[in-house]
């Protein structure tokens, strides 16, 4: 199993490159966001228990959530590997999933970096608006989805007020997953600004 994880401050265009990785690889792509919203949907005992937890307006336990994702990756879908997007988000679900993963023999190969300077990110962020379908990122101005012709809106926590607080969490809780996977020789650091096809091949190359 060829299984990648993909880290990067909100905007750094990680949700949209891990599809077309995915695409490029034939690999699965499992989003976090994505596997909250299926298991609640679908009423499973773990999107009982997400829902129980956000309800109470509370974080949803690391250990629920590794669990979620764990479930996803041995589906009968997935049958080369993950692209990894939204997740780990902090060094314990970083050491842990590893843990996971070890007792089946399997491993994170690879993680990609997507490094953006704050002030693109901010820029970034304050003109994105999001498909209420499917949740794809679009351009403020846009007038419907692209990808599936759905509704757009902006996020809450995509106005200008709450963006810097995001990113200051992003780098208190995710930025150590990257020194993580620097210490184990897996993490490939790429530059996110710029063409996003081009984007695209510089993270094909650097894999290979």
């Amino acid at each position: 199993m060829y299984n990648i994880v993909f880290v990067g401050a909100p905007g750094a265009g990680k949700g949209t490159q891990a599809v077309k990785i995915a695409e490029a690889l034939g690999l699965t792509q499992v989003a976090s966001g994505d596997i909250f919203r299926q298991n609640i949907e679908e009423k499973t005992p773990l999107g009982q228990l997400v829902q129980f937890y956000l309800a109470k307006g509370e974080l949803v336990p690391d250990e629920v959530t590794i669990n979620m994702v764990l479930e996803r990756m041995h589906r009968s879908d997935v049958t080369k590997g993950v692209v990894l997007d939204g997740f780990p988000r902090n060094l314990r679900q970083a050491i842990e999933l590893d843990e996971a993963l070890a007792k089946r023999n399997e491993a994170i190969r690879k993680a990609v970096y997507i490094e953006v300077n704050e002030k693109e990110l901010i820029g970034r962020l304050s003109a994105r608006c999001v498909c209420r379908v499917c949740q794809a990122t679009h351009t403020v101005g846009d007038k419907k989805c692209l990808r599936c012709g759905g509704e757009l809106y902006q996020r809450e926590d995509d106005s200008s007020e709450t963006i810097r607080h995001r990113l200051d969490v992003y780098f208190k809780h995710t930025a150590p997953v990257i020194d993580y996977y620097i210490q184990q020789g897996k993490l490939i650091k790429i530059n996110g600004s710029g063409d996003v096809d081009k984007i695209t091949k510089k993270i094909i190359n650097a894999l290979k």
